[in-house]
């Protein structure tokens, strides 16, 4: 009989971090259960959770290095793919200097034990001037918010689920997707426990979403109108005195301004912008504020479409007003047992955000957080002049199919001089590079979520070791990061010390958090902590958060607390409790206080006002997501793929007939941006006037090695989506709400 063991483990996959338990024969994953000793998930688990073995011994997954060879690619050693490498990467740096180097960073890297806390090192050890991100797609609204009124661009609320009594759900499904900036598992099952307590759950999303159909209402509002309606919350609250800051009296900023603000958006006025009756919209407000704990929850759906940032606003104004942020119930702050690099503000914020610090060269898009809107990538590829890009390293993403104008970039990417791709995969935008250095298995690596516990539920924590060992001789994301951030700066990569950079790396975050005053080791001497903190690599990052956090030993200071020594010998975890007030601790605005009305944003109410005198008529789009997928990671796994197809335009039965649609049969569905052609799906989940695709899909293009993702193509909803439509204020694109023609195809 074959030996076999079980490993206990944290699924990385999303933000739900469910805890497994992995059974393995002869070096094989053989199956993957739920743990129900787990402390965080208790036993849930989704389908994604149970294909981790099935990721690991993906035929298609990289092991080694490939250099583009002709039309294809070789394999190689490291040191030659290092070389090769810096072969392109040298004669742009000498020719065109730093200004044509740039890098885009994918959402897996925060879900990557290594990249997820060297990401900051590769950044500021490369000097790369101007980066890309899928921030700007997915998320950069809320960031923005929550710096203006919190004063940290990563701190987020997230709703009390296991604590509320009424809870409204904006632009987020999670029963496809868990939570997002919301860490709790089995987010679904929370919201019948609330409804099983005698509260209420309210969905507003123009599709009956899985999520919708385990509420008590499903509000079906018109895309982009999500502004508006928030508004006209806030009117009512001031209108019907229902506003009561309670426990936040005296620590906000800007009411009265807020009150100004929306005096004119009335029920009334935004209703047929959301197609939403003002009774109803009327009533919401009545009952939210008269609940006794309640939250409003808004996600990915209200970023990245044309109000986002107003958005993004308003549902932490809602929260406010009612006196539900920072309370239990309500929308609470995490406590992570170990803190996020990301914690930290960035040193060009240290007296405060600004934004259009500098402009895009081609579309002139101000710089907002550092960044300018994704699509803009394509144009400073394929436009020549001074500062035009002339190398690109990716990092564990796949822009061609999740960035806006997605053609645009796909047909740019190939002018690259320099193409460096750190990903596991030959996908739609790796086929590329003419580098690709593939990272590790997640199996093969630790696993400790650093950025997610921040908007977590419960001050809870688990650390999972590797499950495999890499091949003897490869060297870690970690290690590969910081030898492309040195070849950038113009080292031989054979000349590169990896430990030495992270010992720098890492004596400067200890010099930071010493010289933070109410830090756990403020006022020590650096070299006493980097002395005791072992060895190099992102363990000892996590122990040093660990370590500095509030339940840490603080380098002995606490002799009883926590190291990741300690956690790691708690394999199902440990649990402080659930989160608690703590405004006064994440607060670092310049007043001390929520600035609760920022210029920068309430000066963008007047476009949203213009919005209410428009009328649209077109139909338009909308993405979503399925259980069975994530973004575009999943694709590739066969027990995934299964039944039906999942990539069709789903439409209302009113609109199909209007439009001559047919369930099964074909359509066309074109923006100005382009076209796609698609399987229809009728249904009456959708509201009439707004057709879906999901996002992720566009498996189509050669030159890929993503054989079931392959046989599963699908299309991209990215070639839909018009590169200069963003929410200005933030720079974030518009993915949602895309005016579009339907015909049979």
């Amino acid at each position: 009989m074959a030996e076999s063991f079980e490993h206990i483990r944290t699924c990385h996959l999303c933000e739900a971090m469910c805890g497994l338990r992995l059974t393995v024969e002869e070096g094989r994953v053989t199956q993957i259960r739920p743990n129900a000793d787990d402390v965080w998930s208790a036993g849930y688990i989704c389908p994604k959770g149970t294909v981790l073995g099935q990721l690991h011994e993906d035929p298609d997954r990289l092991r080694r290095p490939l250099v583009r060879d002709g039309d294809g690619f070789r394999e190689v050693s490291w040191d030659e793919a290092f070389e090769q490498a810096a072969r392109r990467l040298r004669p742009v740096l000498e020719e065109n200097g730093i200004d044509a180097v740039t890098a885009y960073i994918g959402n897996p890297a925060a879900h990557n034990f290594s990249l997820s806390r060297y990401v900051a090192a590769f950044i500021s050890m490369s000097g790369i001037p101007r980066l890309y991100s899928a921030g700007t797609v997915d998320q950069w609204p809320k960031n923005v918010s929550s710096a203006l009124l919190y004063g940290g661009m990563w701190t987020f609320p997230a709703p009390d689920l296991d604590r509320t009594d009424f809870l409204i759900v904006m632009g987020a499904n999670p029963q496809a997707s868990q939570g997002s900036l919301l860490a709790a598992p089995d987010v679904l099952g929370k919201l019948d426990a609330i409804r099983k307590r005698g509260g209420k759950v309210i969905v507003v999303d123009p599709r009956r979403t899985g999520t919708a159909e385990r509420a008590d209402e499903w509000v079906a509002i018109r895309p982009g109108a999500d502004a508006a309606l928030l508004l006209a919350w806030v009117q009512v609250l001031f209108d019907e005195g229902l506003v009561d800051l309670g426990h936040l009296e005296g620590r906000v900023e800007g009411v009265d301004r807020v009150r100004d603000a929306c005096r004119e958006f009335t029920p009334e006025v935004v209703a047929e912008t959301c197609g939403i009756p003002a009774d109803t919209i009327r009533r919401i407000a009545r009952e939210f504020a008269e609940a006794e704990k309640a939250s409003v929850y808004g996600r990915i759906g209200l970023c990245n479409q044309e109000f986002g940032t107003l958005a993004s606003w308003l549902v932490d104004v809602v929260n406010v007003l009612t006196g539900n942020l920072d309370r239990p119930g309500g929308a609470m702050f995490g406590k992570p047992i170990a803190w996020s690099l990301t914690a930290l503000r960035p040193p060009d914020f240290a007296d405060g955000f600004e934004f259009g610090r500098w402009k895009s060269r081609v579309r002139g898009a101000p710089e907002v957080l550092g960044q300018v809107p994704m699509s803009c990538m394509a144009e400073e590829i394929a436009t020549p002049g001074d500062g035009q890009i002339k190398a690109l390293i990716t990092l564990a993403g796949n822009p061609v199919l999740s960035s806006p104008d997605a053609s645009k970039l796909d047909a740019a990417l190939p002018r690259l001089d320099c193409m460096i791709s750190v990903d596991n995969y030959l996908n739609e935008t790796t086929r590329h590079a003419h580098v690709i250095l593939p990272g590790l298995s997640p199996l093969e690596q630790q696993h400790y979520d650093e950025l997610i516990w921040s908007w977590a539920l419960r001050s809870a924590g688990k650390f999972s070791p590797r499950l495999f060992d890499p091949e003897p001789g490869r060297p870690e994301e970690w290690e590969i990061l910081l030898t492309l951030a040195a070849m950038v700066q113009g080292q031989a990569p054979g000349e590169v010390d990896t430990g030495a950079l992270d010992q720098l790396f890492f004596a400067g975050v200890v010099a930071m958090l010493t010289g933070i005053e109410g830090s756990a080791v403020h006022g020590r001497a650096p070299a006493e902590i980097v002395e005791q903190a072992g060895g190099p690599g992102p363990e000892r990052l996590l122990d040093f958060a660990i370590r500095t956090g509030p339940w840490g030993d603080a380098y002995g200071e606490k002799p009883e607390g926590l190291t990741l020594e300690k956690l790691a010998a708690e394999p199902n975890g440990v649990d402080f409790g659930a989160v608690v007030p703590r405004l006064d601790e994440v607060l670092e605005t310049p007043s001390g206080r929520i600035e609760l009305a920022p210029d920068y944003i309430v000066d963008d109410i007047p476009r949203l006002a213009h919005r209410l005198s428009r009328r649209d008529d077109c139909i338009v789009l909308v993405s979503r997501r399925h259980l069975r997928s994530n973004n575009s990671w999943m694709h590739n796994v066969p027990a995934l793929m299964t039944g039906r197809d999942r990539c069709t335009l789903l439409v209302n039965p009113r609109d199909a007939g209007e439009l001559g649609l047919e369930d099964g049969k074909r359509a066309r569905v074109s923006s100005e941006a382009g076209s796609v052609t698609v399987a229809v799906e009728v249904s009456d989940e959708m509201m009439p006037g707004v057709v879906s695709l999901p996002h992720g899909w566009g498996h189509d293009k050669p030159g890929t090695k993503l054989g079931v993702a392959s046989a599963h193509a699908g299309v991209c909803n990215n070639t839909l989506a018009p590169g200069e439509l963003v929410d200005p204020i933030s720079g974030n694109a518009v993915v949602n709400g895309i005016p579009v023609e339907v015909s049979p195809a």
